[in-house]
This record gives structure tokens, sequence and C-alpha cells, in this order.
């Protein structure tokens, strides 16, 4: 399992975002660390709420931002974020009780998921933002 790397890929350009995902990749590092390492369930599962709870911050932050500059594509980006936060909590009730190799398979759908969105989607508001007076 690769471990998330921060690089000019990652940068949206609006400082607080950018620390909120540096924040979110450690998190999902430590998870990572976990299940390479065969802790238990229920460290692992604790480190998932974590991840959880960080992303939920995180979304409200993002969201609360973009919607007090009005960004255009405010919908879309929320939406995507509750998408993964319904998944995130039905895998951490089914992690309870699943095999570490579906753990694995959620820390690997994470990462893409995380990698994915802030290199797409998160990167479209930063200029957007800049733009607007937000660093």
């Amino acid at each position: 399992m690769t471990l998330l790397t921060w690089n000019h890929e990652c940068i949206v350009g609006v400082k607080a975002m950018d620390d909120q995902h540096g924040i979110i990749m450690d998190t999902l590092n430590d998870l990572r660390k976990m299940i390479v390492e065969g802790r238990d369930r229920k460290a692992i599962c604790d480190q998932l709420d974590r991840v959880i709870a960080f992303s939920q911050m995180h979304f409200q932050s993002e969201e609360h931002l973009l919607e007090k500059q009005g960004y255009p594509d405010l919908l879309e980006h929320r939406e995507a974020h509750q998408r993964l936060l319904i998944r995130l909590q039905e895998a951490a009730e089914h992690a309870k009780h699943s095999e570490n190799g579906e753990i694995q398979s959620l820390f690997h759908f994470l990462r893409a998921w995380y990698s994915e969105h802030i290199e797409q989607l998160d990167r479209q508001y930063g200029p957007w933002l800049n733009a607007r007076g937000v660093d």
C-alpha cells in the first residue's frame, strides 16, 4: 500500500485548504501504517473514525468558504463530499466486522478518492478564489 504524498498537484493555492489537505493525507497515512503493521481492528476503526471526523470538518470549512465567495460549482462539490461521507460511514460500520483485506481495499479507495478530488475538483476553485483575494 502506497503512501499519499504531497506534491505540486495537491496545491490548490488557498493556504487553509492546503493545510487541511495535508492533515487529511497524514491521517490517511497513519491509517495505512496501522493496517500494514497489523494493528487490531478497534485501533484501525478508531483511526477511520478520525478520518471521518476530520473529513467532515474539512468539507464544512471548504463548503463554507466556497459559499461565502459565491463559487459557481459549489453544488457539485458539496454532492461529491456527501457521497464520500455516506461511503465512509458505511465502510466504518462494515470495517468493525470485516476482514483486514476489506479494510485495505477501503484504504485504496480513500487514497484514490482524495487524490482525485484534490487534484481535480479542489484545484479548480483555487485560482477562482485567488482571483477574489482569497489566498
